[in-house]
């Protein structure tokens, strides 16, 4: 037996094996998506209890979508008003949710999933710059930081 750099002991005569975990690619893209002046000015302007959707890294890149209703359906259905026409997402992939002034995407029992930063959901809150991806399609959410008040 060797001793190995941890101190635990392996085999001689067998090679240490060590995973490496890639942890660039994993980091939230979100992070280093820039708006542009347009996106920007539009995330500024967005009225209470609403967000914001941006799309980056696909065919729909710079495309946005208002979220500004209590749900708001993304799919491959003709009738999503999110509809993203790729097939690897359901026609009732997903569904934006507004829960007073939060927003929360809940998974519709998708075939392919709904990643937000990376990880497979069933349901989450959303916070200002996550990664939310349905198929090909990546898009960071941006809430509307105005309250009622501000009106």
């Amino acid at each position: 037996m060797s001793r190995t750099q941890n101190g635990s002991n392996a085999p001689q005569g067998e090679p240490e094996t060590t995973s490496i975990q890639i942890v660039a690619e994993v980091l939230s893209h979100a992070a280093s998506h820039k708006l542009s002046p347009e996106e920007s000015s539009a995330v500024s302007a967005l009225p209470p209890r609403s967000a914001l959707l941006v799309a980056h890294d696909s065919g729909a890149t710079g495309s946005r979508f208002l979220l500004d209703r209590d749900e708001v359906p993304a799919g491959r259905h003709p009738s999503s008003e999110i509809f993203l026409d790729d097939v690897t997402v359901s026609r009732r992939h997903a569904r934006f949710v507004r829960r007073g002034d939060t927003f929360e995407i809940i998974d519709s029992g998708s075939l392919n999933g709904t990643y937000v930063n990376g990880d497979r959901v069933d349901s989450v809150q959303l916070d200002n710059g996550d990664e939310v991806q349905i198929g090909k399609f990546r898009f960071t959410f941006y809430r509307s930081l105005r309250s009622q008040s501000d009106q």
